[in-house]
């Protein structure tokens, strides 16, 4: 027996498919939706197609029972949930066009009543452009559907406990779509729930991140200047933070992920001259990066001067953070490519211990990087590299705080 699905949920990425297998899980019947047919085959299967502790049980578990289904169209429904990329056009200014083409997709199905949420990280202002476009298309709607905007504020490596647990922040394009959306998570969510408008809450999604950005510039910043005053940086932070209102972050070899590293370019694109800090702290950040592939060519070049020959190198970690697969924005993928960009005839080794292969660099295992490398180059504190001896004949480079924080 067919049942019309409670949720449609367009996009079945890192939140989406966590999302979708959430709300399966409570006994509901979820549609997803995705434009990779390879994705949607393999969730049809009971499988998954990323990385996510206990996410590839609840999918099982989900399509088994038959509350999880995915396709590449949507279908009727009484709630929709779009959870699809925002990537950047020219000049890091935001793309919703994913959102757009993903709300035309459902605008033949909307019908009286039905719920209608955006969760991908959007500009201010997208869900009201979202509500218009729904109307200008079918203005018999106007009203008489409810518009929302909720963004999703998980850890990667931690969603499926924080889907559940964490607070969200949810805002209507009036009182009482803002209503029904509290109404809809109030199913799945044991966290808090804070109503307030669309603006507001799209803004909160983007000021969380541009926050934790800025704090991250400031250590970031310290590490460099420590570096040429010859101060270890980590000792640094671990002293100052010992004072009961300071409490510095660890810096980087720059900041990666699909949040951190992209929201705050949502509010300098519209705001440019208000948003001094947020757009220097980016400017850091990114420079870290830069810096950190620099570091890497002149150790190679003095190895060469002392030694006689080219050093064998070791790239430790790719993610964006530590102990997950997830690459986006990754700054360690951006120093890597930096580095290769620049290679001659020595050997590299890239690590990378959560991914099994990669389309661009050929994977070494870690211990096996490590034993054959002139320079040990930490880029991200994955829990294996803490295991690995010192070794005095080695040069090692540590932009994580693997050797200073184990």
């Amino acid at each position: 027996m067919s049942h019309q699905p409670e949720v449609v949920m367009i996009g079945l990425g890192y939140i989406g498919l966590p999302t979708a297998a959430l709300i399966a899980s409570n006994k509901v019947h979820v549609h997803g939706v995705d434009i990779n047919q390879k994705v949607v085959d393999t969730i049809n299967a009971g499988k998954i197609h990323i990385v996510e502790p206990s996410l590839d049980n609840t999918v099982a578990e989900a399509v088994k029972e038959g509350y999880l289904k995915a396709a590449t169209k949507a279908v009727v429904s009484n709630n929709y949930l779009i959870v699809v990329p925002t990537p950047f056009k020219d000049k890091n200014e935001p793309d919703i066009s994913f959102v757009e083409a993903a709300t035309k997709g459902i605008i033949p199905l909307l019908k009286k009543g039905d719920l209608y949420i955006i969760e991908s990280t959007s500009p201010i202002g997208t869900t009201e452009k979202m509500m218009d476009l729904i109307y200008t298309e079918r203005p018999e709607l106007k009203d008489q559907i409810h518009i929302a905007y909720c963004p999703e504020r998980v850890l990667p490596g931690n969603v499926m406990h924080e889907l559940v647990h964490n607070d969200r922040v949810i805002g209507g394009v009036n009182e009482a779509s803002t209503q029904k959306a509290l109404s809809f998570y109030s199913k799945y969510v044991k966290g808090d729930l804070h109503a307030t408008n669309a603006r507001t809450a799209e803004m909160c999604k983007l000021v969380e991140n541009s926050s934790r950005d800025v704090q991250i510039a400031f250590a970031n910043e310290l590490s460099l200047i420590c570096a040429k005053a010859d101060i270890n940086v980590w000792e640094l932070i671990k002293l100052a933070n010992k004072h009961p209102r300071v409490n510095i972050l660890q810096p980087g070899c720059g900041v990666g992920g699909h949040c951190i590293a992209v929201d705050p370019y949502f509010i300098v694109a519209d705001f440019p001259m208000e948003s001094q800090i947020i757009g220097k702290a980016r400017e850091i950040n990114n420079y870290k990066s830069f810096w950190c592939a620099e570091q890497v060519k002149n150790a190679k070049l003095q190895f060469r001067l002392d030694h006689g020959r080219l050093p064998s190198i070791a790239i430790m970690g790719l993610a964006f953070k530590p102990n997950i697969d997830d690459l986006r924005e990754s700054p360690a993928k951006y120093i890597a490519q930096k580095v290769l960009q620049d290679a001659q005839d020595e050997a590299y080794y890239i690590v990378e211990p959560n991914i099994k292969e990669h389309k661009v660099f050929k994977l070494t295992e870690y211990r096996t990087a490590f034993a054959k490398a002139d320079i040990v180059v930490y880029l991200v504190a994955h829990k294996e590299f803490y295991s690995l001896p010192e070794d005095s004949e080695k040069i090692v480079l540590d932009f994580a705080g693997v050797k200073s924080n184990s």
